[in-house]
């Protein structure tokens, strides 16, 4: 147990200098709000709707189908990294691993999971 014990010091040093940032920022920030600067700001442009809009659920799905595809491309690198060192024995089960990401986006494919309608 004493072994943890600099990592609980670093841990307790870490939000107390939280806490106290953001106290200075509150107590000595300037504090001069106009319609302006409450006003929201997306990408230069006034809103033009409500932020309480509900969006298609295609958006999300295309959100997640993106997040899985790209989090899977990520463990193509260390496979490429050790290409040589894996032989013929990776190179196989690295094909094996492409094809099941392929035919889960042909599957998507032919579900419309990605049309814009």
């Amino acid at each position: 147990m004493a072994s943890y014990i600099p990592i609980f010091l670093m841990l307790a040093a870490a939000a107390g200098l939280g806490i106290i940032l953001l106290t200075l920022h509150q107590v000595l920030g300037p504090k001069h709000p106009t319609e302006e600067k409450l006003s929201t700001y997306e990408s230069g442009m006034s809103p033009i709707r409500t932020a309480r809009e509900r969006f298609s659920v295609k958006y999300y799905m295309v959100a997640v189908l993106f997040i899985l595809f790209d989090i899977e491309v990520v463990f193509l690198y260390p496979w490429a990294v050790n290409f040589r060192a894996l032989g013929v024995f990776g190179y196989v089960e690295m094909m094996i691993f492409i094809v099941i990401l392929l035919v889960g986006y042909y599957y998507i494919l032919r579900k419309g999971a990605l049309k814009w309608d």
